[in-house]
Parts: structure tokens; C-alpha cells; sequence
């Protein structure tokens, strides 16, 4: 009975004490039911930017080749493009026009075009289609590339594969990529938005629906997206879009000089303070540059005022520059530094003569691949389509170029860069033309029926 005093003292303590906490409780934000509503949609779906965009994007489908070299394929070309105008104006890449005399131009409404007024230019891997409609056709408009940030949402739209009108998301991976060796001039928007054969040409979309890159490439070992993703620039897109409008070429500034970057050796012979800029390697005859005096051997750290670290910078900085302005080329030779006053004149085909790629002499015994002709008890033993021309893929070796590059047992090769392949040998005769620097691509047969796309190394 002594404990009962105690006992009712702590209970009234715990009644306090509870009277004293439930209004701090109280405050305190409820759990959200199950049934809560969600955030506004927006916050869901980029439906509201597919919408926007996807009436502005189209398909490009080959109708007329220019004539080609013996040997070389005829497939059509097949891609995407973006409308950048109400009259009819499309951007897309050179690589799905190249050769081509005329197009097919669908557009996402159904409604089909065909037209010959093709405008190139493969120093950009960049080109204009213009179709011409009665009525005003919907369009994109250009974003600026450069207020991009890494980690910006963005948005891929084309036609991979042929399935029109497909949609993925992704990120800006990183910016203002070159030096790929891809293009002549380069300002590439890296992305992990999946993009496969047929998206080149649609494009890069922020989540205002603007324009602000046009997927041109992808990096890749199988053939198929990767993670790494390459769009032209919008800024590079939109200002050879204007030229090739205007001009119907893109005319850009020249000194009439070959650079290459510099190295330790040149840089100490010249005198040069470091291995930033570039070395002449050549001056042509009755250029601006010869006229202005430079030199086999000159090593060119600055050009109008901007520093030049390697010979991207010099295709950069040169192109921009307005035709017949006088210049300041900051150079060293012989130990002495000198300050060249160059007139900017407008570049001329002769200068930059097209260099055939190197052959990479390799066979299917030097990538690690053996190979099999088809013959017509194969093709029929195996189910494969009647007529079926290629060679069979019937062993891998291990940790060789092929290995590495995806190819593996059982795949049928079609073509190897353009030349359709009928056997084994013709593999051997075109893979030798390869180029050594970029591979071969090979268009591969699978087992399910797909044709895939897959770049083979060399080297």
C-alpha cells in the first residue's frame, strides 16, 4: 500500500506530461497519405515539350543517287531532319545526303516531299533540304548552345532504326568536344541521350523546345548507343545554315597555309616559349600568308589577338574572320618573334586539298576474324533469305581487334564500309582500303533478322 502514493504520483507526471508535448506534436507535418496527390504534371512528362517539338521534326529518305565508283553500294540514305523555317527550310546531316541527287522528305502529319535543292557542306557534316508548301510548315527554333551547362536536361527526337517520331531523354555529358576527327570543324554536344542509326540528323532539344544541337554521331564499340552521344552545336549549326541559305556554299576566311601542332622539337628550333600553337608546314603560292611573309617552319602562337594552342584553333579562329580585314599573326622563328599583318582572304579549294586516307592493309587474319563464304545449301540449311550475299562470321579470337570492336561468331557481313561483300576474299580486298585511323564500318546480318551497324578497328 506504501507504493500507491508513488505510483500515482508518476502517472500524474506522465498526464503533464503528455498535455505538455501533444500541442509540440501537433505541429509537426503530417505523414503524407498514399492517396495524396502527385506534383504537377510537369513535373511528371516531357509530354508538354514533345508536343512542341515533335510537328517540327522530320524523315529524309533517299530517292536518287548521284553515280557512284565501281563497287560502291546504292542503298538510299535514311535519316532526320529538323524544319528551321516556315517556308520549308530543313537541317540536317551531310552523311544522310551525301551522293544523294534528291530526297523524300515525310513529315511528322504524314505529309510527303520530294526535292532536289540539296545545299552540303562535309567540312561540318551539315546540310540544308529545302522543300517547297503552299501552306506555312511548324518549326523549331535555335537555342543557344553555349548557355548549356553540364547536367542540363535535354531531349533526342528522330527516327532510329526507321521508327519515326521516337523520343529519349538524357543530359548534357559534356561540351564543346573536337579534336574527334570526325568533321573538318567540330563543336560537338556530348549527351547519354540514346541515339542509334537513323537519328542523325533530328535534334538536340532543351526543355524549352529549342534547338540546341543536331545529333550527328554516336561512340561506340557494337555498333548500337553506348552512353556517348555527339550533336553539332546549335551556334555551329545555325551560322552554316544561314551561309548555306544565303550562298547556297559556306564561304570561309583562309590564309593559304597547312599547320599542324606543335611539338617540342619544332617549338625549341623556332625559339618558342612553350609547345602552345602551331608550326607552318606549308605556305601556297600567292596567298595571303606568303604575301604577308610567313614561312615554312613558323611557329603561329596568337591570330587576331586570340591564342592558338593547335590547329583546331587555327580552323577556328581563321573562319571566322571577316573577308579582306588586315590581321596581326603572332609568330616565332629563329629564336625572334615577329607580328605578321595578313589579309584575310576567302579560302580557296586549291588550298585544302583532300587527303585519300591511309589503307590500313589489314585482312580478317590481322583483326582475329575467320570467315566462311555463303553458299545456297547454307543459306538454306540455316533459314537465311533466299540470295542472301555475304560471309559468315565462324570464329572470334579472343581479345583481338574484332573481340573488342563486338563482332562475334555467328554474324553475317553485308557490306563493308560501301563495298557489298559476296565472300571471304572481298572482305580481305575491302577491309585492306579501310581507313586506318577510323575503321571499317560493317553493316552485319543477325540471327533475329536485324541489320546492325558495327565499326571495326584496325589498329
Amino acid at each position: 500500500m506504501k507504493r500507491w502514493p508513488l505510483a500515482v504520483g508518476f502517472l500524474s507526471l506522465g498526464l503533464a506530461a503528455g498535455m505538455f508535448a501533444t500541442p509540440q506534436l501537433a505541429s509537426q507535418p503530417a505523414v503524407p497519405k498514399l492517396d495524396a496527390p502527385l506534383p504537377g504534371r510537369e513535373w511528371q512528362s516531357f509530354s508538354p515539350v514533345v508536343k512542341r517539338v515533335l510537328p517540327g521534326v522530320v524523315c529524309i529518305e533517299g530517292k536518287g543517287r548521284a553515280k557512284h565508283a565501281a563497287g560502291e553500294g546504292t542503298d538510299p540514305g535514311f535519316g532526320s531532319g529538323v524544319l528551321i523555317d516556315a517556308s520549308g527550310v530543313i537541317l540536317t546531316n551531310n552523311h544522310v545526303v551525301a551522293d544523294l541527287d534528291s530526297v523524300e522528305v515525310t513529315l511528322a502529319d504524314g505529309r510527303k516531299f520530294t526535292t532536289a535543292d540539296i545545299r552540303r557542306d562535309p567540312k561540318t557534316d551539315l546540310a540544308l533540304v529545302k522543300i517547297e508548301s503552299k501552306d506555312p510548315l511548324p518549326f523549331l527554333e535555335f537555342g543557344d548552345s553555349d548557355a548549356m551547362e553540364v547536367g542540363d536536361r535535354v531531349l533526342a527526337v528522330g527516327a532510329p532504326f526507321g521508327l519515326t517520331g521516337s523520343v529519349t531523354s538524357g543530359i548534357v555529358s559534356a561540351k564543346s568536344r573536337n579534336n574527334l576527327k570526325l568533321n573538318a570543324f567540330e563543336d560537338f554536344i556530348q549527351t547519354d541521350a540514346a541515339m542509334n542509326p537513323g537519328n542523325s540528323g533530328g535534334p538536340l532539344v532543351n526543355l524549352d523546345g529549342r534547338v540546341i544541337g543536331l545529333t550527328s554521331a554516336i561512340k561506340t564499340r557494337t555498333g548500337g548507343f553506348q552512353g556517348v552521344g555527339l550533336a553539332v552545336s546549335s551556334n555551329l549549326a545555325k551560322k552554316i545554315a544561314d551561309d548555306l541559305l544565303k550562298n547556297g556554299v559556306v564561304r570561309r576566311a583562309s590564309f593559304g597555309i597547312l599547320v599542324r601542332d606543335l611539338d617540342a622539337e619544332s617549338a625549341k628550333k623556332a625559339g618558342a616559349k612553350n609547345t602552345e600553337g602551331v608550326v607552318v608546314t606549308k605556305v601556297f603560292d600567292d596567298s595571303p600568308a606568303a604575301k604577308a611573309g610567313v614561312v615554312i617552319g613558323d611557329v603561329i602562337t596568337k591570330i587576331n589577338g586570340e591564342a592558338v594552342k593547335d590547329s583546331r584553333d587555327v580552323q577556328k579562329v581563321t573562319a571566322a574572320l571577316p573577308f579582306n580585314d588586315v590581321v596581326d599573326v603572332f609568330l616565332w622563328r629563329d629564336g625572334k618573334f615577329y607580328v605578321g599583318k595578313v589579309k584575310v582572304e576567302e579560302e580557296r579549294q586549291v588550298l585544302k586539298p583532300e587527303t585519300p586516307p591511309a589503307p590500313s592493309g589489314a585482312t580478317a587474319g590481322t583483326v582475329g576474324l575467320t570467315l566462311l563464304d555463303l553458299t545456297p545449301e547454307s543459306v538454306k540449311k540455316n533459314g537465311w533469305p533466299m540470295g542472301l550475299k555475304g560471309a559468315a562470321i565462324t570464329d572470334v579470337k579472343k581479345n583481338s581487334l574484332a573481340d573488342q570492336s563486338g563482332l562475334a561468331r555467328g554474324l553475317i557481313v553485308l557490306k563493308v564500309d560501301k563495298t557489298v561483300v559476296t565472300s571471304a576474299a572481298t572482305f580481305d580486298q575491302a577491309l585492306q582500303q579501310a581507313d586506318t585511323e577510323k575503321g571499317a564500318l560493317l553493316h552485319v546480318l543477325r540471327a533475329n533478322g536485324d541489320v546492325d551497324f558495327i565499326v571495326l578497328r584496325v589498329k
